[in-house]
């Protein structure tokens, strides 16, 4: 599996982006989360990550430059701010219902776990106690933080319809990742949910 992460900065309105080009300085206005092109940066997600989440303001020369990370109050994200944007060179991996439930059956209640898709499609566990979550470019697909034996560990796995729910909770976050190519993304409501079928139908038809 082949990704690369480009730097996107998107005003609050969402009417105008740009895009962080290979010298590192200049930014070109583009369509938001678009594909790559020639010029484009292309960044690892440490690299990326330096780059991730920082305000930005119009500049003549450059067409950005950086103002700074968001401060305290800035949870609304007014004015233009950078994001990073996974792109995938090769064909998107799919996940795995069996790493699902396997993922979930050794988490072990009383932590409060998040469970989430990497950019491999792989099942992960992460002790938001202890590791950050915000701004985490490991971080494709995330579920709600759990810590009770009725959402985590083997009491969790045997309950089918949660189980279920949470498996196409997964596939609908996935899919979003992918047609987005925006990292953390929130899997949808339950009333939202589509079946399993379309699910993985809609996935496939990304490798096209």
């Amino acid at each position: 599996m082949k990704t690369a992460f480009s730097i996107d900065a998107l005003d609050a309105a969402g009417s105008h982006a740009w895009r962080l080009q290979g010298d590192m300085q200049h930014w070109r206005e583009c369509i938001y989360a678009e594909a790559l092109q020639d010029g484009d940066a292309r960044l690892g997600a440490s690299e990326a990550g330096k780059f991730n989440g920082h305000r930005m303001k119009p500049d003549r020369e450059l067409g950005l430059v950086m103002r700074g990370r968001p401060g305290t109050f800035d949870f609304l994200m007014r004015g233009i701010f950078t994001h990073a944007i996974l792109h995938r060179l090769t064909t998107p991996p799919i996940p795995l219902r069996e790493d699902m439930l396997t993922t979930i059956a050794e988490l072990v209640p009383g932590t409060p776990w998040l469970l989430y898709l990497d950019q491999a499609a792989h099942f992960r566990r992460l002790d938001s106690s202890r590791e950050p979550i915000i701004g985490n470019l490991a971080i494709a697909v995330r579920g709600e933080i759990a810590s009770s034996a009725a959402y985590v560990g083997p009491e969790a796995v045997a309950n089918e319809t949660l189980m279920d729910r949470t498996w196409r909770q997964f596939l609908g976050g996935w899919l979003e990742h992918l047609q987005s190519r925006n990292m953390s993304i929130f899997v949808p409501d339950v009333e939202k949910l589509k079946s399993e079928a379309d699910y993985l139908a809609l996935i496939h038809k990304q490798h096209s």
